[in-house]
């Protein structure tokens, strides 16, 4: 169903180099010729007179590749990969197929070094870690490579455990709406019940802890990630206060009605008005325009306002030099 590759410290220096080109992975040419000039008759462009031509050579990891190479070949030749806990779910726009489906190394690194999950991982794992006064464990960073399925977003589940116990069940994909979800909710919450109890509870080291399944067509629930129990972790439908408040959760998020119930609470989308768009979107754009659409950053508010003063005055002068003329 899957391997894991122990990732070397020379991939995770490149993966975190900003100036380096995306390597071939072995499978492609391993040098690519960056011009200023160009003789294409096709295109009426008129280049600079510099004819000079640099020669990048991309990093080759040949012990590395043959390794993955191999792996993906054992497990049919398409796989999923992610690192030890995120995988590049932010950067499958980049990708020629819009899929995290991989079938070579460099397939694999054109994700990994456009994703800010897998940058997250690999600087700040721990930034949200409760027992802040405990010193960072040191990390083996391992590649994990899962044999390519196509999975239906209708059918994946996130479930949340706390002290051994299930208490919320959550549509995974919540931006979109889907009948079948509504019309067998009691199904659905029953079988997830039934593969926790018997394959997961008291079987994991910790207490508190996030599972995301997958229920098939047929029905049957496949145990797809195990994530923190955590704000690192994606609360979808629900909020992390709410999950770790100690207090009963209600059916629907905007409902205050918080009286005891028999097993845990699913929410999911219940119709096309609650449809939303995808939280990854904004992962598809430069991050300065982000922070200045959310005012993430002030400095670069500070900065962009200040740039259109400017602009606006240089506009003025030439306005009253014109009139002066």
């Amino acid at each position: 169903f899957g391997l894991i590759l122990p990732l070397p410290q020379n991939v995770i220096d490149y993966l975190l180099d900003d100036g380096t080109l995306v390597v071939s992975g072995g499978d492609n040419n391993n040098q690519q010729n960056q011009t200023n000039n160009s003789d294409s008759e096709e295109e009426d462009v008129q280049w600079s007179d510099d004819e000079t031509t640099t020669t990048v050579t991309a990093p080759e990891f040949p012990e590395f590749n043959s390794k993955v190479l191999e792996a993906i070949n054992t497990l049919g030749g398409c796989v999923f990969p992610k690192l030890n806990w995120s995988a590049p779910r932010d950067a499958n726009w980049i990708a020629l197929n819009s899929s995290l489906q991989c079938q070579s190394l460099s397939d694999i690194f054109l994700l990994f070094k456009s994703s800010d999950f897998i940058t997250h991982d690999l600087t700040q794992p721990f930034l949200h870690s409760s027992d802040e006064d405990s010193p960072n464990p040191a990390i083996n960073y391992e590649l994990v490579l899962r044999k390519w399925s196509e999975l239906l977003p209708g059918g994946e589940f996130r479930c949340f455990i706390k002290e051994n116990k299930l208490i919320g069940i959550s549509q995974r994909d919540y931006t979109q709406y889907y009948h079948h979800i509504s019309k067998q909710e009691a199904q659905i919450c029953h079988s997830i019940q039934e593969f926790f109890s018997q394959h997961v509870q008291y079987h994991f080291l910790d207490e508190d802890f996030v599972l995301d399944v997958y229920i098939d067509s047929w029905g049957k629930v496949w145990l797809i990630d195990l994530n923190p129990f955590g704000e690192v972790t994606d609360s979808l439908l629900f909020t992390w206060e709410e999950l770790t408040s100690g207090n009963s959760l209600s059916a629907n998020q905007e409902q205050g009605d918080t009286a005891q119930q028999e097993g845990p609470v699913f929410r999911y989308t219940t119709s096309d008005v609650t449809v939303q768009p995808s939280p990854c979107l904004s992962y598809r754009i430069p991050r300065d325009f982000v922070d200045l659409s959310t005012g993430e950053d002030a400095y670069k508010l500070i900065d962009f306002l200040k740039l259109k003063k400017r602009q606006q005055e240089d506009s003025e002068e030439e306005v009253d030099e014109e009139v002066r003329q």
